[in-house]
């Protein structure tokens, strides 16, 4: 194959695919991003809307992944003042709790010493006085609520203005764009895809699979064939209902079975999430499962007994998590990054992977393409690029 018309093709664009477009183009390399449907328009639009270090991943000891997800979010609260704020979290601990007020405190004291214990980091626990303040919050055998910091984001708005970045850079977005196939040249990918109606051709130097779900589906399309990891799906459901929460976010424990759910503020609505349930259809059809909604409010309800307003709409995302026989809840959330030929690295294949670590992530999978990818003068650095609403 003689030359390339891009170094980097990238399938995806959810907020893991346009990362890795804006971080190639920041080095210096010329990208091609294909999009099937819209930008975001698959898990990342469908996420907790949360930018946040992953307070409750300290109990599964994964603590560089909280470190980079503290790093990261203090980065995306700096370059996106318009689309990533603070807001405070609030964990109310009941005598029934499963966590003992020690255990979360010993834990809220590691995620501020993994933030470098700055101002922002600090957390403390809310006089019995301010406990009217919180949303109808139930007080009967509440013996603590703590409070600490993190951000929220509008998860969709964030993805699209990370591709514009990209673009600002010189990318180019192909959207909508029907990935088909592509084969392995010695010295890159041919690569088919569907633009409308029109067959479309490129090369490629390097490639990267950041379609989430459909992960292993798009590898089927890659010849010759490659190595894969067995993941699970796992949905996560989310409900919107009328009437906001004004105090900030309530980090709560289900009472079916003690995982994590999140109330907290959203559009002047509150936003419930989220579940995890094994996920075996087409992602395209994801949706929230009754059983998933009537968890979420059973377990808003048991926290406001006074209720929000009427179910407004529900929602769920997929994760890609590792394969295995424990619980999703317990399972790694940290991103793989998987190569097809450590020793000429052709093609990167995403799995999994936090909205709050895109930037961290997309970084790394430069550095592993550029080992084989041709020097180049970088543009940018991604940590000091503002994004723009």
């Amino acid at each position: 194959m003689a030359g390339a018309d891009y170094d980097v093709g990238v399938i995806g664009g959810g907020i893991h695919g346009v990362g890795v477009a804006q971080a190639a183009a920041a080095a210096g390399y010329s990208v091609l991003l294909m999009e099937q449907y819209n930008l975001g328009s698959g898990t990342s639009s469908r996420s907790s809307k949360l930018i946040h270090g992953g307070l409750r991943y300290l109990e599964s000891a994964h603590l560089g992944l909280v470190r980079e997800s503290l790093r990261e979010r203090e980065i995306l609260l700096r370059i996106a003042p318009a689309l990533v704020q603070r807001v405070p979290f609030y964990i109310p601990v009941y005598a029934t709790t499963r966590r003992p007020p020690w255990m979360i405190r010993a834990g809220l004291s590691l995620y501020a010493l993994l933030g470098g214990l700055s101002r922002e980091t600090r957390f403390e626990s809310v006089s019995r006085t301010r406990w009217q303040d919180f949303d109808g919050l139930a007080t009967h055998g509440l013996r603590v609520v703590f409070r600490y910091e993190d951000a929220q984001t509008d998860d969709a708005r964030l993805t699209r203005a990370v591709m514009q970045s990209a673009q600002s850079l010189g990318a180019e977005l192909r959207c909508p764009a029907n990935f088909q196939s592509a084969h392995r040249h010695t010295s890159g990918f041919e690569v088919h895809y569907l633009e409308g109606h029109n067959d479309r051709k490129c090369h490629t130097r390097t490639l990267v699979n950041a379609t989430g779900p459909w992960v292993n589906p798009v590898l089927d399309r890659i010849t010759p064939r490659l190595p894969r990891l067995p993941v699970d799906l796992i949905q996560g459901a989310h409900i919107l209902l009328e009437g906001e929460t004004r105090g900030g976010v309530y980090y709560v424990e289900a009472p079916q079975d003690g995982r994590a759910v999140f109330v907290m503020p959203w559009k002047n609505q509150t936003l419930v999430g989220t579940t995890e349930t094994h996920f075996h259809s087409d992602p395209k059809a994801v949706r929230a499962l009754p059983g998933e909604i009537t968890y979420l409010q059973e377990t808003l309800s048991h926290y406001f007994p006074h209720g929000r307003g009427r179910l407004v709409d529900s929602f769920a995302g997929l994760r890609v998590l590792p394969q295995g026989q424990t619980s999703a809840f317990h399972r790694s959330r940290e991103t793989i990054l998987y190569p097809d030929n450590p020793n000429e690295i052709r093609l990167v294949t995403i799995y999994g992977g936090k909205l709050t670590g895109y930037r961290a992530t997309a970084a790394k999978v430069v550095r592993l393409l550029k080992k084989t990818l041709p020097l180049a003068v970088p543009r940018a650095d991604t940590a000091k690029l503002m994004l723009l609403s």
